[in-house]
């Protein structure tokens, strides 16, 4: 039986300084050369029988490969090959390896995808998304003892997203909040967390007095009471919108295509195996996808200077 293969990576900044311009570009440039080092270009990759996966770095790297692990394998079932997966320092890497063909498939945010789609010229794929990610939303969080009740009340305050590039942890949280009258950029002390646990620990700890973040990570850390709703709690939710999917790259095979579309949307709760990989992605179950979802997300990212008009 084949197996999935886990490659090792230098782990992402969670520092919650904004990253400068020269050290984003030196983390992908970073990133770019340990895919490069591996040695294997994709369309090779696929002549090995080996089929190489990624994930955008939205959770600590630990619990990205606990997470991941039991899908790979699955994976490597239901295609008869090898699957691999290779965890990268940053979401512009992910985009950048999957772009580049040094991966076959990613799982992105909306705003990855779309970024991943314009960066192309539209050469990658959403297949399939949870069911969960067809209606998605993010929360803001503050201590429970804090004077913040309302979007209103941000105006002067240090906030959090997580990674300039995350759907639910930055580009939807903006988008609402400039619906509600605020001015991002002059109204908020604006930093980045680089994760959505990230996002929550900094707010525990005092580091800042607000953050938004993917409200399935906010479930899961309440659950596993890592963190403490006696002393954080949700003051806004957001509408709903579309987020995350599975995306492939061009070149793959109908047959192939089609396969990972039926491996997914095959994941069935009443397995308990299939329900602990289910379990593990916060999914009930997985749909197809397609591009035209994400519509949204590509305006309100033009709109907020964060993605060139095409």
């Amino acid at each position: 039986m084949t197996r999935s293969r886990f490659v090792t990576a230098a782990t992402r900044c969670l520092s919650l300084c904004r990253p400068s311009a020269s050290r984003r570009r030196g983390l992908l440039r970073a990133s770019l050369l340990l895919l490069a080092g591996l040695g294997i270009h994709s369309m090779q990759v696929q002549a090995d029988g080996e089929f190489r996966i990624s994930a955008i770095p939205d959770e600590a790297p630990t619990e990205l490969i606990r997470k991941f692990e039991p899908l790979a394998d699955y994976l490597s079932a239901a295609l008869e090959m090898d699957v691999s997966f290779v965890p990268v320092t940053d979401y512009a890497a992910t985009v950048e390896a999957l772009v580049s063909e040094q991966i076959d498939m990613a799982w992105l945010g909306g705003f990855t995808y779309v970024q991943a789609a314009q960066r192309s010229d539209g050469k990658v794929e959403p297949i399939v998304q949870r069911a969960e990610d067809e209606r998605f939303q993010s929360v803001f969080i503050t201590q429970t003892d804090s004077p913040i009740q309302s979007i209103a009340d941000l105006k002067g305050v240090n906030f959090t997203f997580g990674s300039p590039s995350s759907t639910s942890g930055h580009l939807m949280p903006r988008h609402y909040l400039t619906q509600e009258g605020i001015n991002v950029d002059d109204d908020l002390s604006v930093a980045f967390s680089g994760a959505h646990d990230a996002t929550a620990f900094a707010v525990a700890g005092g580091r800042v007095d607000a953050g938004a973040l993917n409200i399935k990570v906010w479930e899961k850390l309440v659950n596993e009471q890592k963190v403490d709703t006696g002393k954080l709690r949700v003051f806004y939710t957001t509408p709903e919108y579309h987020d995350y999917n599975w995306t492939i790259r061009s070149g793959l095979s109908e047959e192939l295509r089609q396969k990972l579309i039926d491996a997914f949307v095959s994941l069935d709760m009443a397995d308990p195996e299939q329900k602990a990989i289910l379990d593990l992605q916060r999914a009930t179950r997985f749909v197809p996808s397609q591009a035209s979802y994400y519509d949204g997300i590509r305006k309100a990212a033009i709109e907020a200077q964060l993605l060139a008009k095409p």
